[in-house]
């Protein structure tokens, strides 16, 4: 049985220069919400899970508790199930052992095993629940030589260092470009994988020794999978969607200038949308991109340097945008970035009513009214803050180590002034 709920309120406190009021949902340093595209709230819309340290832990996402779930050591939780009020999570007896996918009911804390998975490591679940997603490599060498585990657990993704040739040491983001770069040149086999989780049959959708990455199932199309080829943005092409019966490979958007980058794509909340993160050319002109999979149709909104950010969002109802801003080193370079922001998205119209022949196949434009909802000057932005709204739209989680630590935390959406 899920424990007993902690008894310490959260903490709460009124951002004095965006007027948002902000919350520190997690009770223990080293908790860890999901990344941004991974759904980690039920699909009631009243819980959310997290990772605690030595376990899992649920959000009651009314009163802020936080009540134990799991404690385990050694286990990496997933996701949440779409249908079923289910956490999923995965443990592995050591490093490139193989490992078990089990499901915890959020309400009892019931377990069960889900799945062996003799290799690979799993990445999604369909809309159904029926099918994981999961990705292999038959080599999976560290991607920074000497990397130190604990910084990488510390801000939840690889760190990176390098030198340039005369010794002079590099910013974050060119070492990661010069680790991604050797990841992809090593072409090392891998698949993309389902496993049935009624009969545990493994699927190949589709191999490569392009380095494969980013695997995602649609939100409502149990059969629709979205992946990228990963490495350095402005040297591959890095969106696809698939088919869960490897059919229908597409590459979603095309390079048309030299050094044009489209990245960290998610679908939309109704699945008939994908978003991504486009630069033409990489670190000067910034858009957030939108391709309709049913029509082609393209809409792209333009992001001032500023509010550029590491990931975005969409809104329950489709309506507004989140972005959780950068640092001066990522790739816009932006000097005052440093903040959560709510885009407000507004098309840009034909002047006077005239349309232009052929209109309705271009691209269609459009701007972002930009609020900030976070301060987040004192960010280390190598913990990146995988904002994600909360199902009633109401407010946005994060990740943040703006205290010190590492925590989980949620912003309000309504000003406080204005409620």
């Amino acid at each position: 049985m899920a424990g007993a709920a902690s008894a310490d309120p959260a903490a709460e406190w009124i951002d004095p220069l965006t007027g948002h009021k902000v919350i520190r949902i997690s009770r223990e340093p080293g908790s860890a919400s999901l990344y941004f595209h991974q759904n980690s709230y039920t699909p009631q819309g009243d819980k959310m899970v997290i990772s605690v340290p030595g376990g899992l832990a649920t959000v009651d996402l009314k009163t802020w508790t936080v009540a134990p779930l799991l404690r385990e050591d050694g286990i990496v939780l997933l996701f949440t199930g779409r249908k079923t009020r289910t956490a999923y999570y995965q443990k592995r007896a050591a490093p490139g052992a193989p490992s078990t996918v089990f499901g915890i009911d959020i309400d009892s804390g019931k377990v069960r095993k889900i799945a062996d998975i003799d290799r690979g490591f799993i990445g999604s679940i369909n809309a159904d629940e029926t099918l994981l997603l999961g990705q292999w490599a038959e080599n999976d060498k560290p991607l920074q030589p000497g990397a130190k585990p604990a910084d990488n657990a510390r801000f939840g993704q690889a760190q990176y260092a390098a030198n340039w040739p005369d010794g002079r040491p590099m910013t974050y983001a060119d070492a990661k470009e010069v680790r991604l770069n050797e990841r992809l040149e090593a072409k090392i086999p891998m698949e993309i994988f389902t496993i049935d989780v009624k009969t545990g049959a493994r699927k190949v959708v589709t191999a490569s020794t392009d380095w494969l990455n980013h695997i995602q199932f649609s939100p409502t199309d149990p059969q629709q999978i979205m992946y990228c080829h990963e490495g350095p943005w402005h040297k591959v092409d890095r969106i696809w969607t698939i088919r869960a019966d490897g059919t229908g490979k597409k590459l979603v958007h095309t390079r048309t200038m030299n050094m044009e980058i489209a990245g960290h794509e998610f679908f939309a909340p109704d699945g008939k949308t994908i978003w991504y993160d486009l630069q033409t050319p990489r670190g000067e002109v910034f858009w957030l991109a939108g391709y309709d999979l049913a029509t082609g149709k393209r809409r792209w909104y333009n992001v001032e340097r500023n509010e550029w950010s590491v990931h975005y969002n969409q809104s329950p109802d489709l309506k507004l945008f989140s972005g959780d801003g950068g640092d001066s080193e990522m790739v816009a370079h932006a000097p005052d970035g440093k903040y959560l922001y709510l885009f407000h998205p507004k098309a840009i119209p034909d002047v006077a009513g005239i349309h232009a022949p052929g209109a309705e196949a271009l691209i269609a434009p459009g701007t972002f009214d930009a609020e900030k909802l976070v301060d987040m000057r004192k960010q280390d932005y190598r913990l990146e803050p995988n904002m994600t709204f909360t199902p009633d739209g109401k407010w946005i989680v994060f990740r943040a180590n703006f205290e010190g630590a590492n925590h989980i935390y949620a912003v309000e959406l309504a000003k406080a002034a204005a409620k």
